[in-house]
């Protein structure tokens, strides 16, 4: 037995440089220096973690590279923090931990004999010997691989992965009648509290039981377990990936022992099919996979979906071949389950390239995106200094001054930074360009309509709206808003193609969570003047989701991941509409339901009203948006599912990943509708302050995300600064186990962005703000011309917002805010005042003051 102690797992972009000849990939990287990708990457389960991993692609890209070091699936991504072996570099499309790969490529390089298999393939590397940035991963590895050993510490608690194809079993709960749902997400409280004396976030050493692989014991020694063999280098671009990969030199190794530098190329894995061909001439690999692993989940199974793939490589080949799982098989091509291709390269053989397109259309066509994006010439420091740019254009807008003098585990630069990249990758632009020029019409394949389609417009996808409708779209309107229209023009594309708007699409709608709450995200680009799109057809789209149930909506429970059902939108609106709640014997998570669908319909009237629909129709919706007063029980003061007959069910059946508590509050567009019911603002905030100091606060879930900025909206606004601050630094660390819960494609992260400026978009259907208390002293942000102007670039210059809050760091009340010089008495800020003001002035104090002692309303 080997005693190994898990070290850093602080990959930040200010470690020491790594490495053989150390290329000046990390001068000049400005605030980039402040992003650490490792943030989110530690849990101890498969699951329990953020789910992100240490990528590499520009922002919104298609694919994301990534180290592998265990085989993702549903739950499951390609990378842990607490791993240490790396088992190839892995082009990816698995958008969310909760969400299957699709069309996936991993390259795997070593020395000596080819090993195919996942198990047999690692590579042993050292954290400190790991780098990661937002545009380059580097990573010293051992070139021969360690047999048959995971040394993976999670690895136990995989179990035998998902069920195929992403369909869930139907739930306990919901077999016995209750229809509620387990809460998927838990806290894990030692990522949170994990601090180590070293300043590690890992402090936990495990045993692991190793069979040294022939001449590794002789290397290394058990205690250091020094790795120099190999070193990887990777980065890339939307559709294409650059891998550099130095082999050790074996020139001074007798003749005997000298080891032939090989890749591994895997297509497909086990029970799904792979093409593969290799072109010694071109120094080609390429082919595809049809891995989807959603397949089972929502009513579009794309059936023609394939991943395509070119490998091009700067060296030429010594001898080459085929894989059908571990066994090597003659010539140059395989079709089949379980393929892959390697090539080996002269012995004497330092470094190679590998440069690798990506395409969801053909060959022809991945080969195309690796030309026009890394084409034959570039070096790996040209597309490192080309994906460096582009993510300084996007974060190097913002300059933070100001910030509390705490352990680098806790800089709350390198979170909000790290944010913000998080938050500026999905939805992502599946569309793939024809020519190298910029107006270049796009192809791009639809799972809807099983097909390829030409466009002068973006598509975007992977839509986890349950998630992000909350504040994520709102960043990006600030953000990225030359997209913000294109994403909605694609999900009016979605809806022309599958008769309705996303809920959760992964390349097709998986019926994932519930409700139809792209009804808000439509709402909050047209509060905030977002209008380049077809507003009629979104009015449309959500009178749709508003007023017509889902097939087969009487006969079907629709329960979490329930196989080959059709569009799930708003299950129950059949009772919803009828009696103003849906019915907890006859729909699981019918309470969250209820509550989603009265928030759902406001949206609605949102978007009729910037339609011109009908005033009454606007009426009727608005009306509609207090059904969530059906579901409160007035006798113990909290939400609670209904029976359709009206009796109250049980009080833990019928929540969407939450309990009473949590949806007690979750009325975000009527918080004095709310109040009422609770009978004045003080009760309210009773019952708030036993929500909080009583531990039933889950910020590692969404639902929760709104509700401290209630106490803003009461009046209380000394306990919000209190509460957030807290929850922040609970939540919220500079190490991988810095998320306390899943990312949900830039939601957890959108929520600390916006809270760290000062404010957070409650009601995201609104074009408001509610204020709550700035961590920085001083932030300048140069908005995107479109984020004044609905999206549309103009040729005006750009103007730097300036949010300054004096003493921020330890002074968390607001005593006054002034935007432009005007007093502002409510602690409510509209989206227009933002985009358009120049100084956003916060005067802080260290005691409680009485601004903000108003409930908004009064």
């Amino acid at each position: 037995m080997v005693l190994l102690s898990l070290l850093p797992l602080l990959a930040s972009a200010a470690a020491q440089p790594i490495g053989h000849d150390n290329p000046n990939y990390y001068k000049n990287a400005g605030v980039l220096q402040h992003v650490n990708p490792m943030i989110g990457t530690y849990g101890t389960s498969p699951n329990g973690n953020g789910g992100m991993i240490p990528s590499v692609s520009v922002p919104f890209g298609m694919t994301r590279w990534t180290p592998q070091t265990r085989e993702n699936f549903i739950s499951q991504v390609p990378y842990g923090a607490g791993d240490r072996l790396i088992h190839g570099f892995q082009a990816t499309h698995q958008p969310a931990i909760w969400m299957g790969e699709s069309g996936q490529i991993v390259l795997t390089p070593g020395m000596g004999d080819v090993q195919p298999l996942f198990q047999n393939r690692g590579l042993a590397f050292r954290k400190s010997d790991e780098r990661s940035t937002a545009y380059v991963y580097e990573v010293l590895l051992d070139a021969t691989q360690l047999m048959d050993r995971d040394w993976n510490a999670t690895a136990e608690a995989a179990g035998d992965g998902p069920d195929p194809g992403g369909a869930g079993s139907v739930p306990s709960d919901v077999e016995s009648g209750s229809n509620g749902r387990t809460r998927k997400r838990q806290v894990q409280q030692d990522i949170l509290e994990a601090r180590a004396s070293d300043k590690t976030d890992y402090h936990h050493s495990i045993q692991v039981d190793i069979t040294f692989h022939r001449g590794l014991k002789s290397r290394y020694s058990q205690e250091q377990c020094l790795l120099t063999d190999l070193k990887a280098a990777l980065s890339a671009k939307s559709h294409a990936g650059h891998l550099r990969l130095d082999f050790q030199d074996q020139k001074d190794s007798p003749p005997s022992e000298k080891l032939e530098p090989w890749v591994f190329v895997e297509v497909s894995r086990k029970n799904w099919t792979g093409d593969v061909h290799i072109d010694a001439d071109r120094k080609e690999i390429y082919g595809y996979n049809t891995e989807r692993q959603d397949y089972l989940l929502g009513p579009d199974h794309a059936r023609s979906f394939k991943g395509f793939f070119v490998s091009r490589f700067s060296e030429s080949f010594a001898s080459y071949g085929v894989t059908n799982g571990n066994n090597s098989e003659a010539g140059n091509q395989r079709h089949g389950n379980f393929t892959g291709a390697y090539v080996k390269f002269r012995k004497d053989t330092t470094r190679v390239e590998v440069r690798t397109g990506v395409s969801y259309v053909s060959i022809e066509q991945a080969r195309r995106n690796l030309d026009i994006e890394i084409p034959d010439g570039s070096s790996l420091e040209d597309t490192v200094e080309d994906v460096k740019q582009s993510w300084l254009e996007k974060l190097g807008r913002v300059e933070i001054e100001g910030v509390n003098q705490t352990d680098a585990d806790h800089d709350p630069r390198m979170i909000w930074y790290t944010s913000l990249f998080h938050s500026l990758q999905y939805p992502n632009d599946f569309s793939e360009p024809l020519f190298a020029d910029n107006d270049s019409p796009r192809v791009f394949y639809s799972g809807y309509t099983d097909s390829f389609h030409t466009s002068n417009d973006s598509y975007y996808q992977s839509w986890s709206i349950w998630d992000t409708y909350r504040a994520e779209h709102s960043v990006l309107t600030l953000f990225a808003p030359e997209r913000v229209n294109s994403m909605m023009r694609s999900l009016l594309q979605i809806f022309d193609w599958s008769g309705w708007l996303p809920m959760w699409a992964n390349m097709v709608e998986t019926n994932i969570m519930i409700a139809t709450n792209a009804d808000a995200v439509l709402a909050n680009a047209l509060e905030r003047g977002f209008r380049d799109f077809d507003i009629s057809k979104a009015w449309d789209a959500v009178r749709k989701d508003a007023y017509t149930p889902p097939d087969r909506d009487t006969e079907l429970l629709y329960y979490d991941r329930e196989p080959f059902t059709p569009n799930e939108v708003r299950a129950g609106l059949t009772a919803y509409m009828e009696q103003g709640w849906v019915s907890n014997d006859d729909w699981s998570e019918s309470a969250s339901r209820t509550l989603d669908y009265s928030f759902d319909d406001y949206a609605c009237s949102v978007v009729a009203s910037h339609a011109g629909a009908e005033p009454n129709a606007i009426d009727a919706l608005r009306a509609r948006s207090g059904n969530y007063k059906h579901i409160w029980n007035n006798e113990t003061q909290f939400m609670q599912a209904r029976n359709a007959n009206g009796t109250w069910a049980n009080n833990t059946w019928g929540w969407t990943e939450g309990d009473d508590w949590v949806y007690t509050f979750d009325v975000m567009h009527d918080v004095q509708g709310l109040t009422e019911l609770f009978g004045a603002p003080e009760v309210m905030a009773k019952k708030m302050d036993s929500y909080f100091q009583d531990g039933h606060n889950d910020q590692t879930n969404e639902p929760s995300h709104h509700v401290p900025y209630l106490y803003s909206i009461l009046g209380y606004h000394d306990r919000a600064a209190e509460t957030l601050r807290e929850i922040s630094w609970a939540n919220y660390n500079a190490t991988s186990g810095g998320l306390g819960g899943n990312e949900d494609l830039g939601q957890m992260s959108a929520w600390y962005l916006f809270t760290a400026l000062g404010f957070y978009p409650v009601n995201p259907a609104s074009d408001e703000y509610i204020v709550g208390t700035p961590f920085f002293e001083k932030v300048s942000i140069r908005l995107p011309t479109g984020a004044a102007t609905g999206g549309q670039v103009t040729n005006r210059a750009e103007k730097v917002l300036v949010i300054s809050a004096p003493g921020a760091p330890s002074k968390p009340y607001v005593q006054s805010l002034k935007v432009n010089g005007k007093d502002i008495d409510l602690p409510i800020l509209k989206h227009r005042d933002i985009v358009t003001a120049t100084s956003i002035e916060f005067e802080m104090s260290e005691a409680p003051t009485a601004w903000g002692t108003q409930p908004v309303w009064l």
